[in-house]
């Protein structure tokens, strides 16, 4: 998809499709007002007779106007307009654009970023647009043999007065890089894990060394091995595909200020290991490297927006597979720091993943580290598929990410991390389990965690419930892309 902004008057339009917005209390926005203006009244017949009450997410197309160079109308409800919130606005965008994708509509101009949304300026409501019609119009189709979309939209326009420009330029550069970081998350989601193994994954972070001020470095086993990061290659130890840790160094900050650290779980495949998953639904642990893809994802539009931060992105990658030579229940490995691990459930492999990268992440002097994985079951049965759970050891850090969350519309949920819940993970045998039973399973596997990062300011982001939609509209969500990307925006203005 291509976006633009349009500065020229709705008369001097020319357009397949023009979007107009229309509030429940019967008020027009400009758009629709100086559409009504240009037709006679056509607007106003169209609300009088009850096709459209102006509901939000409600839509009617008119598929010819009677004068001007625009083709189409497709009026969208914004609801009572003194209640347009950031999610009611998003909800209008999304049905405008799958209103548009039934037609045979190639290009549209939307005049949505004119609605009067709380708290929102028109560079959020331009970035949004982009953000939500990019979702809306993905699709996975490299691996079918009829690759082409079901779907002619092509490009939008989005309308900006003069005045506005630079407030519109500011949201469309923005919309644009986190859209675009989406989709590569999107995409790296998708791929089936006999394509997107760990070694293709570091291939296309290594692609992403074409920006200049982002480097990539990939550790191999024996790197690792020489480092003594035991935990995390005890976890490939099953796969005939060997692990890598990926190591994306964007330097667009000042030369001596402290990075923030992004750790992504990405572990291509999950069959469970030896503590073999149940065969239904299988074929979703393919999406059990999303952590790492959001990593790619936001270092991608980090560089895109040329943001003045220095941002390092690790992302151990591995599989998970049941072999002769793989963990074993009651194992013991021994992490990077030092400190050993029983292995009473080898499903539970992410943490030990995520446990020696934190503590490699320690060499960089980070100011933040934050971790994003889809890592337990268990945060799906206590939040569903809304938020993310979130947890940390620094009140300050899990505040900026819960305001960067509302403002993204990408939501999370902070769960406890207490003392109490420590006594969980006791092991006779080593210094630690890498499970806490069955009770407040995210909680504990946050705890297993927050041992490896008792000298960081450091949260989690566990996204097992967010990462995929699952069921017939299956498929990578790009969360928390918006999310992640909104922090650094925040940290950048600050900076």
């Amino acid at each position: 998809m291509d976006y633009f902004i349009e500065s020229a008057p709705i008369e001097k339009l020319q357009c397949d499709c023009l979007i107009a917005g229309i509030y429940q209390d019967g008020q027009f926005t400009p758009a629709a007002a100086a559409l009504d203006n240009l037709t006679d009244g056509l607007v106003k017949k169209i609300i009088s007779r009850g096709d459209l009450i102006g509901k939000n997410g409600e839509t009617v197309l008119v598929n010819a106007l009677p004068v001007g160079g625009i083709e189409r109308l497709l009026l969208v409800g914004l609801g009572k307009k003194d209640a347009l919130s950031v999610k009611t606005y998003r909800k209008a965008l999304s049905s405008a654009v799958n209103a548009l994708k039934k037609t045979i509509v190639k290009s549209a101009v939307c005049c949505l970023g004119e609605a009067e949304v709380k708290g929102a300026d028109l560079t959020w409501k331009t970035r949004q647009i982009v953000e939500v019609f990019n979702d809306a119009v993905y699709q996975f189709t490299q691996l079918k043999a009829e690759k082409e979309a079901d779907f002619k939209l092509q490009c939008i326009a989005i309308t900006a007065a003069e005045s506005e420009q630079v407030q519109a330029q500011s949201g469309l550069t923005q919309g644009k890089a986190i859209a675009a970081a989406m989709d590569l998350t999107k995409w790296l989601g998708d791929l089936p894990g006999n394509v997107c193994t760990p070694s293709y994954l570091a291939e296309q972070a290594l692609e992403l060394g074409r920006f200049d001020k982002l480097s990539v470095n990939i550790l191999e086993e024996a790197e690792m091995a020489a480092l003594g990061m035991g935990s995390l290659l005890s976890v490939s130890r099953g796969s005939r595909q060997p692990a890598k840790l990926i190591v994306l160094d964007y330097q667009g900050g000042e030369r001596n200020s402290k990075p923030i650290v992004l750790i992504g779980k990405g572990l291509t495949f999950d069959a469970g290991g030896i503590s073999l998953k149940p065969a239904l639904g299988m074929d979703e642990m393919k999406y059990d490297m999303c952590g790492g893809a959001t990593v790619l994802g936001v270092l991608q539009a980090v560089a895109e927006m040329d943001l003045p931060l220095n941002v390092i992105g690790l992302v151990p990658s591995s599989e998970n597979l049941p072999d002769g030579d793989a963990n074993k229940p009651g194992d013991i490995v021994t992490s990077l720091s030092g400190k050993t691990i029983e292995i009473l459930n080898t499903d539970a492999e992410g943490r030990l993943l995520l446990c020696d990268t934190l503590t490699y992440a320690e060499r960089f002097n980070p100011d933040v580290v934050i971790d994003m994985a889809t890592l337990t079951g268990a945060c799906l049965v206590a939040l569903g598929r809304v938020p993310s759970g979130l947890l940390g050891n620094d009140d300050e850090l899990c505040n900026e990410i819960i305001a960067a969350s509302e403002t993204a519309v990408d939501s999370v949920w902070r769960l406890p991390l207490w003392e109490e819940y420590q006594e969980l993970l006791k092991s006779p045998f080593a210094d630690m389990a890498n499970v806490g039973g069955k009770d407040a399973g995210t909680i504990t596997a946050a705890c297993f965690l927050a041992r490896f990062a008792e000298n960081l300011r450091w949260a989690h982001l566990d996204i097992a419930g967010t990462a995929w939609r699952t069921g017939s509209n299956k498929g990578a969500t790009g969360r928390p892309v918006p999310l992640l990307c909104q922090y650094l925006l925040n940290r950048s203005q600050k900076a």
